[in-house]
């Protein structure tokens, strides 16, 4: 398969098996949280699969507060998730966003975050659900996304690069996170100064 069969498709019930063998093969949906998100997401599906599919949308922001690496919780913001599709389960892109601005709060680490399972990895996929993405971003009334990636993360930095991104800078990671930093982008939407 190729980035020109991918498909981005709302969480279901009929792709959740294999979403769920996602996880139970140590692939994380949590670039930052990585193997306890994952078992979090498991025990989840586990008590129920249905409440579980419904959550991953969540325009309302009506959802349980959002865990941080440090074990403290934040104020969920509205998003959703979508999952990446060629046929089979490849990954999954997820927006957030806050009602009528582009700012974000110090906790979160930008608009759009994705996460593509190892084995479908180098097909072009995460550039391909990240074009979009940005799409549905200034549907929601973006003039900007803004995303985040580890310094070392090469392959991201170079998804986004061919998106538009535009480097910022380098940041230290918020409260709630491990030390470190982040590589910061902006992408301007079609239509939007910035």
């Amino acid at each position: 398969m190729t980035a020109s069969t991918l498909q981005l498709v709302w969480p279901n019930r009929a792709g959740l098996p294999q979403y769920q063998a996602a996880l139970e093969r140590g692939w994380s949906p949590d670039n930052v949280r990585g193997a306890k998100a994952a078992a979090e997401e498991l025990q989840r599906i586990a008590a129920d699969p249905d409440a579980f599919v419904a959550a991953q949308v969540d325009r309302e922001a009506k959802g349980s507060p959002i865990s941080l690496p440090d074990g403290s919780t934040v104020r969920r913001i509205p998003g959703y998730r979508r999952w990446l599709w060629d046929g089979e389960f490849c990954g999954v892109i997820s927006l957030r966003w806050q009602t009528g601005t582009a700012e974000l709060p110090p906790h979160c680490l930008g608009h759009i975050g994705y996460a593509v399972v190892p084995w479908k990895r180098r097909r072009g996929y995460a550039t391909a659900a990240l074009r979009l993405t940005l799409r549905e971003a200034r549907a929601e009334g973006l003039p900007h996304v803004i995303i985040t990636t580890q310094p070392e993360n090469l392959a991201s930095q170079k998804v986004i690069l061919a998106n538009g991104g535009e480097f910022l800078g380098r940041f230290p990671m918020p409260q709630g996170y491990a030390e470190g930093e982040e590589f910061y982008y902006r992408i301007v939407l079609p239509g939007n100064p910035g």
